[in-house]
């Protein structure tokens, strides 16, 4: 997918977000869009929320991350904290590339290791986040699965 570019999470954008189809059976899997917009007042300076979009600035995808050096838990960070494509755009290289931007900017701020944690199940992300770097480092006391990439 050519010409895709990342935009801050903002009311311009937010419907839109929040509005992406997804394929059945993820809804379990994913929080609504909004809930980003409350985080930067909860945890000011540490997260980091984007849309991706393509040239038509159309909303193709969403990622939120959270890069905070003074977490208590190593793997909070610097991690994929909510990650979402729409259905359409599933299987295009969204995904793989705001990973890659997320990536990027986990390293421009200092980190050398960026993680993300998913609950494993059909048709759950866990197929995606390995096929695209990502390697299984542990697990949640809530179960979810812990995976990590080094910068």
């Amino acid at each position: 997918m050519a010409d895709l570019r990342l935009e801050e999470l903002s009311a311009k954008n937010v419907e839109a977000a929040n509005n992406l189809t997804l394929k059945p059976g993820q809804e379990q899997f994913i929080a609504p869009v909004s809930y980003a917009m409350a985080d930067p007042f909860i945890t000011p300076g540490t997260s980091w929320s984007r849309v991706v979009v393509d040239e038509n600035d159309t909303v193709l995808g969403f990622i939120m991350a959270v890069f905070d050096p003074e977490a208590v838990e190593e793997e909070f960070r610097s991690c994929i904290w909510r990650m979402n494509v729409s259905a359409e755009s599933q299987g295009a290289g969204v995904g793989r590339f705001a990973v890659e931007e997320t990536a990027a900017e986990a390293r421009r701020r200092g980190f050398e290791r960026l993680t993300v944690l998913w609950e494993p199940g059909e048709p759950g992300p866990e197929e995606f986040f390995l096929r695209v770097g990502f390697t299984v480092v542990g697990e949640s006391q809530y179960g979810e699965k812990i995976g990590a990439i080094t910068l």
